[in-house]
């Protein structure tokens, strides 16, 4: 490993440790201290999700054209003083300003993703992908705990402070990597232009349903945990502590895989993190869910190193970005969707999560590009 990924994994280390301390809470808080209803707790989470799908594309493209580590700069000074303000928020307004805030830094997605995948050497793109995920999810592991402890102990707001002060080491560590060259394609030869790249739509289109039935029954689980099963703050950190453990084993261990068949696998997981919440009792039951939905986090990595190998290098920032955003747009209206059943029915969203994911998985079994079709588009 050069010592930019170092540099890189280190961070994300730092920065999903602290991240896991209060994250995973916010739809708790949102209802508890500032008395949401599920429906308007799922329409913030919406909006969350809009101010992470208007910055993917915009910095996917600038990070191809400015270069990758001021992207990765910017994001990590915004997150920190992001959560400096939900900490020190005592209104919903001044808190929601954090909460968006929070969510433009995930512009850093496609350059981070552009930036490790430069730096790979000689490895895989997907095992690189995978490692540095697993790094950053590894942290999430530790977080939970720590943060559902502080929150009960001393108010929710002061997981939000302590995790602004990691993120301020975690800062340090993305200052010492190197800049990249940008890359430039042959002005006489510019590859195909991404939108008229079908095969790399129709992956887009595939990769857009299973986020979707991947994520539909995640956004309001803690919500279904606290309030259906009862569980208290900390005992809701040990379950978000074994899916963030969960979240690192599984993006390793798929890092090996082919990436085609570990993305319809890692939704198979999924179904049995549905299957376990809905039916399962006791915490152990919950804690082991949320590690198999380790599958959701293991998926993205093998999408993406599908979909590098349909596009051209100086294309790369862009097509990650292009995903990024079709994440984003599923994490606007899922949230909503997920709201609008768990009033109705909070049991009812698994059985139907569990219906999407099958389809997803034949979807993606036998129209996901084979590994002799992912053509080589760099020249």
């Amino acid at each position: 490993m050069n010592r930019n990924l170092f540099f890189i994994a280190f961070a994300l280390f730092l920065w999903g440790l602290g991240e896991g301390m209060f994250f995973n809470f916010v739809s708790i808080r949102l209802e508890s201290e500032f008395l949401l209803t599920k429906q308007q707790v799922g329409f913030a989470l919406g909006a969350f999700g809009f101010f992470m799908a208007i910055t993917h594309i915009p910095g996917g493209h600038l990070s191809d054209r400015i270069g990758r580590r001021p992207l990765l700069i910017a994001a990590w000074v915004l997150g920190m003083l992001s959560t400096l303000a939900m900490g020190l928020a005592k209104s919903l307004p001044l808190y929601l300003i954090g909460l968006f805030g929070y969510g433009l830094t995930a512009f850093v997605a496609s350059p981070l993703s552009s930036y490790v995948t430069a730096a790979r050497g000689k490895w895989e793109v997907g095992t690189v992908l995978s490692l540095t995920s697993a790094m950053f999810n590894l942290g999430m592991a530790l977080g939970p705990v720590s943060g559902g402890w502080i929150a009960e102990n001393y108010g929710m707001n002061s997981s939000y402070l302590v995790a602004f002060g990691i993120f301020a080491f975690s800062t340090l560590f993305v200052i010492f990597i190197h800049a990249q060259p940008i890359d430039r394609h042959d002005p006489e030869a510019p590859p195909l232009d991404l939108w008229k790249n079908m095969r790399f739509v129709n992956f887009l289109m595939i990769y857009a349903f299973a986020v979707f039935a991947l994520y539909l029954a995640q956004p309001l689980t803690p919500n279904f945990l606290k309030g259906v099963r009862e569980l208290t703050l900390t005992e809701t950190g040990w379950i978000f502590s074994a899916g963030a453990l969960g979240n690192s084993v599984m993006t390793f261990a798929f890092s090996r895989f082919n990436p085609r068949r570990g993305f319809v696998l890692a939704q198979l997981l999924v179904i049995i993190f549905a299957v376990l919440i809905w039916q399962g009792t006791g915490l152990p039951v919950f804690m082991l869910g949320y590690f198999l939905l380790g599958g959701f986090r293991a998926a993205r990595p093998m999408a993406m190193a599908q979909a590098r190998g349909l596009v051209h290098d100086s294309q790369m920032g862009i097509s990650y970005g292009a995903m990024e955003t079709v994440s984003s747009i599923i994490f606007i209206i899922a949230p909503p969707i997920a709201g609008f059943v768990f009033d109705r029915d909070p049991f009812l969203i698994y059985p139907l999560v569990i219906g999407l994911i099958l389809i997803s998985m034949l979807v993606s079994y036998f129209f996901a590009p084979r590994p002799g079709e992912l053509a080589n588009q760099q020249s």
